[in-house]
């Protein structure tokens, strides 16, 4: 499986923690930064912005869950108002990315426990699109 898939639950590894999120919730990019904060449980000083997210993202020591699966429901809704696509596939790279770098990180130390992480997304034409701009 690829970082980024399309894909039911059921196609992540048994041993991951499978996080639902309906993508309706996620038209914007406000919206998913306030939807992932609160699925994260992301510290208060959270900027709600790209480079917070990415901050935030690439920490995760405050999750004691080692493996986690994010799965899209309804992703033909996801980021449907951004206007900007450039924001999008500038977001879903750095999703790709964050999965690429938590899996060849090593246990550096206990505050920052290495985890392992995924991203699927429902079926869908527009969803495919996107993710195939990555490639």
């Amino acid at each position: 499986m690829n970082n980024l898939s399309i894909c039911i639950p059921a196609d992540f590894p048994e041993d991951f923690g499978v996080i639902k999120i309906d993508a309706n919730k996620t038209k914007t990019l406000r919206e998913f930064y306030e939807v992932m904060a609160e699925v994260f449980e992301f510290p208060e000083y959270f900027g709600f912005n790209l480079d917070s997210f990415d901050e935030m993202i690439n920490d995760l020591s405050w999750i004691e869950d080692e493996k986690l699966a994010v799965y899209f429901e309804n992703s033909e809704s996801f980021l449907i108002n951004e206007r900007n696509e450039t924001k999008i596939i500038t977001l879903l790279d750095l999703l790709d990315a964050t999965c690429e770098d938590w899996k060849w990180m090593e246990q550096v130390d206990e505050e920052l426990p290495k985890k392992s992480l995924l991203f699927g997304f429902s079926a869908g034409e527009r969803i495919q699109d996107l993710l195939n701009k990555l490639s």
